[in-house]
């Protein structure tokens, strides 16, 4: 009887919180985004330099004054273009399900920031700028659809492995979402190498809210097997980080060890080759999570929190 009444006590708790985000869910399911999507990659691949100029009074903002005619009829003929577009058409030749999933983020997004302007969304080409694969201006969603072939395209042949894994179709909407969460959290108050990990901690958290169909491994840009060693090891970075008292250092080249992309993490041990890189955005993650778990705010008071409160209030303990 006691083992039975032990079961419920936890079971009911459960159930009431599925209930509450299913609701959330329904809730989220009924907000109203209207916007566009346009495939000026199509339309430049099969613009020719007599219609150029019909196109550039559709498009204004694609073809920037500065520049003559002559640079986009070069580019319009030029064979690597070709090739791009040919390559972009047979990766995309529709864009429905990646249209859904934005549709959803834009639903999510809104409903947590109703002030939010749902931007029309274009897809691009851009050369291979791997640099600039989504860019968010408020009204626009750009999407450079030939950084999305696949991560052993022949178009990437010479780049280092730790950025081609993020060549992928299904990376459009973390990207799209990390495009966003950029205009929403405050840039560090501080140089701290404390400030800079929780400034990423709270994209990835905003990610949880908006993009909650989306795996945890997408949604850091890491592939299945790094999310796993990243779980199996969080104590000992943890440990790592507090022990060499590196949270409050103001050292730059911290940032390139454990926040930026790079083949892997530097803890100038060993272990390095097998770490995952920006283990420091991953520990601020968990750490933004547990400080939302313990702690009665929304999501706007946690974005204007400073990085050593969240810190002395999260209480951060790693999974073992």
């Amino acid at each position: 009887m006691i083992k039975k009444f032990f079961f419920i006590l936890i079971v009911v708790p459960l159930l009431f919180s599925c209930e509450s985000k299913s609701d959330v869910e329904e809730e989220i399911e009924k907000v109203q985004v209207d916007f566009e999507v346009t495939r000026f990659d199509k339309r430049f691949a099969d613009a020719t330099p007599q219609n150029l100029g019909t196109l550039k009074g559709e498009f204004p903002f694609f073809f920037p004054p500065q520049y003559p005619d002559s640079v986009w009829v070069s580019k319009i003929t030029d064979t690597i273009q070709q090739e791009i577009n040919t390559e972009v058409a047979e990766a995309f030749p529709e864009f429905s399900e990646t249209e859904d999933e934005l549709h959803s983020l834009f639903q999510h997004v809104k409903y947590y920031f109703p002030n939010f302007e749902v931007p029309d969304v274009y897809t691009v080409t851009s050369e291979v700028d791997y640099k600039n694969k989504v860019i968010y201006t408020g009204s626009k969603l750009l999407i450079s659809l030939d950084t999305y072939l696949g991560k052993d395209h022949p178009f990437y042949v010479g780049l280092q492995e730790y950025l081609k894994k993020n060549f992928e179709k299904e990376q459009i909407i973390p990207d799209a979402a990390t495009a966003i969460a950029q205009q929403f959290v405050p840039r560090p108050d501080s140089r701290t190498f404390l400030a800079n990990m929780v400034y990423y901690g709270k994209i990835l958290y905003l990610k949880d809210l908006w993009i909650p169909f989306i795996s945890d491994a997408e949604k850091m840009g890491y592939t299945e097997e790094e999310l796993q060693w990243a779980k199996k090891n969080e104590e000992q970075i943890w440990r790592y980080f507090v022990e060499n008292e590196i949270l409050f250092e103001t050292d730059s080249e911290l940032y390139t060890r454990f926040l930026y992309p790079a083949p892997f993490s530097k803890f100038y041990l060993l272990l390095d080759s097998e770490s995952p890189d920006r283990l420091g955005q991953y520990l601020a993650w968990q750490m933004l999570r547990q400080y939302m778990d313990k702690n009665d705010v929304g999501v706007l008071e946690m974005l204007n929190t400073n990085a050593e409160e969240i810190f002395n209030d999260a209480n951060y303990k790693p999974k073992k």
